[in-house]
């Protein structure tokens, strides 16, 4: 009976060492055995390979040393090493866990499972078991947690770690009855620089805004990217609120320094929006909201500013919502009108042109100011039907007026980046018989801002149909002077701010109308001043040199019916 069992248990052990054999050839993983001990005996070639090591060097080693490396001395072991050493202390069967090994050059994943061995006495003798190097598939099951909570541009926190943060915040605030803060920040004249430049210049210029922003960060606030030019901060204790305050500020400012990129110098700005937890919101969706209302009243304010969250945002929300509309259905209601300012001759006074600058009137919010309805337009992507009909009204309107009258109409970068926007033109002229030379369009710098938008081309064409081109709020945005060597404009129009500058002495505001004024005679065009509503005013814009003046001095903005009028008493005084 004896030898019966003796010959069984050799035949068992060859079965096993088969099967060991069978696997040590496989490709991917290996065997790894310990004594009670936890000392690694019979290290096979490709666990030794695993451990960067020769088999001699491991043969005797604690397992645990092994897999700690450097930091087997100093104890600072991996969490993974703790849950691997309890198991053996406790001597319990495992699998598939995972642990760090910090190898002589680099640091490895390890998958093992073992279970105990013991002899045919009980006697415990170590564990036996298998081992994969899963350090590749741990990296990149790394990187995706990364990608999936960091943005891949900036290298900040995005919106889905944002989100978290928050919600602990808030949850804390519950706990500990205290508040949070959450700041929504958005970058101003940003796009202009991402189109004028490029979307490259525009990635390097949102890595140093967040370099800048990570800078102002205390132990308990976190920044991150939303997307686009939009970032924001958590913030878990605020006290009484002046902490939001003062950061808001810190983050104006320091997002506000020129930055130097690809060798070109950029000014942008910064809005921000606040809301603080719970008052203003106990739920993530909630709180930020509150702060994106409180940032829309930042930008709608010009930018540059910081709005803490009121309740009544939303009821100004909701009143534009309502005036989005009514926008949208002023056009076939008939809402809108044109009103027209005069341009007169620098130095005769005379009459010689009329801005057309549109209105719009409202059963339910009465007279609109366009700086409220054209921001909204501009949103809701209006402006195009709006402009075009401008246009027609204004050329038609301007058909009765004396042959030596012109009329100007402002022209959206987004209507002059329509296909057809030059037959749109030839077609308002066709319908309402106004001669080419007696209108004039008015465009910003920003319509050469989108690449790839052809507008040079577009205004070439226009200029080819005997129409004018003025180019309005010069030298206030990014240098227009490439721009007026590739079209021939006929008007450059001087901004406000420099004609009450140079009113006051500003030397700056006086050089800049000067080169203004010089440029444009040497390129064959006209110069018109903008703003003109005092006496002293006028007489600065003549010694400068300036050809043409507008403003309150000469006349506000007046109906279609005066303009009539106005020519009438012309006419009546004339031949009467």
């Amino acid at each position: 009976m004896f030898k019966f069992s003796e010959q069984g248990l050799a035949e068992k052990d060859e079965v096993v060492s088969l099967l060991l054999r069978e696997f040590e050839e496989g490709d991917a993983d290996w065997l790894w055995q310990i004594d009670a001990a936890r000392c690694i005996v019979a290290a096979s070639p490709r666990f030794a390979f695993a451990a960067g090591r020769e088999a001699s060097e491991i043969e005797g080693m604690p397992l645990t040393q092994l897999i700690a490396g450097k930091h087997w001395e100093s104890g600072n072991l991996a969490p993974s090493l703790h849950i691997l050493s309890d198991k053996l202390t406790k001597r319990e069967s495992f699998s598939n866990l995972v642990v760090k090994v910090h190898g002589e050059e680099k640091t490895y994943w390890w998958e093992l499972s073992a279970s105990p061995r013991y002899d045919d006495n009980g006697t415990f003798m170590g564990f036996r078991g298998v081992g994969s190097d899963v350090t590749e598939s741990r990296e990149s099951a790394e990187k995706i947690a990364r990608l999936a909570r960091f943005d891949t541009l900036t290298g900040l926190p995005n919106r889905l770690q944002l989100t978290e943060a928050l919600d602990r915040a808030l949850k804390e605030c519950e706990q500990w009855n205290c508040r949070c803060g959450f700041l929504m920040i958005d970058l101003d004249r940003f796009k202009s620089v991402n189109d004028t430049l490029g979307h490259l210049v525009g990635d390097r210029l949102l890595a140093q805004v967040s370099l800048r922003l990570r800078s102002l960060m205390g132990k308990d606030e976190l920044c991150g990217r939303l997307g686009g030019d939009e970032f924001a901060v958590v913030m878990r204790d605020t006290g009484d609120g002046q902490r939001i305050s003062d950061l808001a500020a810190r983050i104006i400012d320091v997002l506000s320094r020129p930055y130097e990129v690809d060798q070109h110098t950029l000014f942008i700005g910064a809005s921000v929006g606040s809301a603080t937890g719970t008052r203003d919101g106990r739920t993530v969706e909630t709180l930020m909201r509150s702060a994106d209302l409180a940032l829309y009243r930042s930008k709608d304010e010009g930018g540059g500013r910081h709005n803490v969250y009121e309740p009544k945002l939303h009821s100004h929300a909701e009143e534009r919502r309502v005036m989005e509309i009514a926008l949208r259905k002023a056009l076939e209601k008939d809402e809108f009108s044109l009103a027209y300012q005069p341009v007169v001759d620098a130095g005769s006074e005379s009459l010689v042109a009329f801005e057309a600058l549109i209105r719009w009137s409202n059963p339910e919010f009465g007279q609109v100011s366009p700086a409220r309805f054209i921001p909204l337009a501009e949103d809701a992507r209006l402006v195009v039907p709006i402009g075009n009909w401008v246009l027609h009204r204004a050329c038609r309107e301007a058909v009765t007026w004396p042959a030596n009258v012109r009329v100007a109409v402002n022209v959206s970068a987004e209507q002059l980046y329509e296909p057809d926007f030059v037959e749109t033109v030839v077609e308002a002229l066709s319908e309402t018989g106004l001669p080419p030379q007696r209108l004039e369009l008015e465009v910003t710098e920003s319509v050469f801002l989108r690449e790839g938008s052809r507008a040079g081309e577009t205004l070439d064409q226009i200029l080819a149909l005997g129409v004018g081109l003025s180019l309005d709020d010069f030298g206030t945005g990014y240098s227009a002077l490439g721009y007026l060597s590739k079209t021939r404009f006929t008007t450059i129009k001087v901004d406000r701010s420099f004609v009450q500058g140079a009113a006051r002495g500003a030397q700056e505001s006086i050089a800049i109308i000067r080169a203004v004024v010089a440029m444009a005679e040497s390129l064959g065009m006209s110069t018109t001043a903008e703003g003109a509503e005092t006496e002293h005013e006028v007489q600065v814009i003549r010694e400068l040199g300036c050809k043409k003046i507008q403003g309150y001095f000469y006349g506000r903005p007046m109906t279609a019916a005066d303009v009539q009028s106005l020519f009438g008493d012309q006419q009546r005084a004339l031949y009467g």
